[in-house]
């Protein structure tokens, strides 16, 4: 449209056919990026039937193997089985060593439980039998959701959430359990800013109930409500906030942390 309004234009005020043809090629060059633009930032993207069925972990260490344990426990003891959380939970690592480790350290944390009598049997075995653990990168390619707890480096993070925007389906979510990094610049890095939010669990997340969930100003609304969902169906609570550093918690803990020492300095 704005090509041949553009075309008219230049015939009427006798600009010629070469600056019609000109300007034509860069009104559609124009038309394009506003295309691509609308792809990236639209605020409506897929959700499938508005839940997180399928669940992907990325990274096992101290918060990621708490918050694949946390979510298939919730899976495995819902008392409601119209409304189980997840049908499954890929858990990734690339290094096969760290896989295992994570492993052992959710089967060591479910076994104490068991002991405990807080965990039957059968649901210790179900809480297992939900995590597929995997050195597969592919296997996270059709999960609903998945949550990023590698460590806290922002050009790793950005490689790894393009690689995720490239191969995942077009309505995956992605958060970052990041404390304290740029959750724009991640999002922006996915190629699906609109499908990112940032889920920032504390230690130790088996026992810690409060989760930030982060809003950045490309982030769906329906994405950030039903992540705050999400997180309340796993059994914590949600707090609402916008991508700035430290977030809430870590904004007010640090600079009160800060006058501690101060003090201790001042005698």
């Amino acid at each position: 449209m704005l090509s041949s309004t553009f075309s008219r234009w230049a015939s009427i005020n006798n600009h010629g056919p070469k600056a019609t043809t000109t300007t034509t090629a860069l009104l559609q060059k124009i038309s394009h990026s506003y295309a691509l633009g609308r792809q990236l930032f639209s605020t409506a993207p897929i959700l499938d039937n508005n839940s997180y069925d399928k669940l992907g972990i990325i990274g096992l260490g101290l918060m990621g193997h708490g918050i694949a344990q946390t979510a298939a426990m919730a899976a495995a003891t819902s008392k409601n089985n119209n409304n189980n959380i997840h049908s499954s939970i890929i858990a990734y690592e690339t290094d096969p060593t760290f896989l295992t480790r994570g492993r052992d350290r959710i089967q060591k944390s479910v076994d104490k439980l068991l002991t405990k009598g807080k965990l039957t049997s059968s649901q210790a075995t179900s809480v297992m039998d939900k995590i597929t653990f995997t050195n597969d990168r592919d296997a996270l390619n059709d999960v609903d959701l998945i949550v990023e707890a590698i460590i806290e480096n922002i050009d790793l993070k950005k490689d790894l959430y393009s690689d995720l925007g490239d191969r995942c389906k077009p309505s995956t979510i992605f958060a970052s359990n990041t404390s304290s990094l740029s959750i724009t610049q991640m999002a922006l890095a996915s190629h699906r800013p609109s499908q990112f939010v940032g889920i920032h669990f504390f230690n130790p997340v088996q026992l810690m109930k409060l989760v930030e969930v982060v809003k950045t100003e490309h982030t769906s609304d329906a994405v950030f409500d039903t992540t705050m969902e999400w997180v309340e169906q796993i059994g914590k609570v949600g707090v609402k906030c916008r991508d700035t550093p430290g977030f809430i918690v870590n904004r007010l803990l640090v600079p009160n942390l800060v006058q501690a020492m101060l003090l201790v300095e001042r005698g």
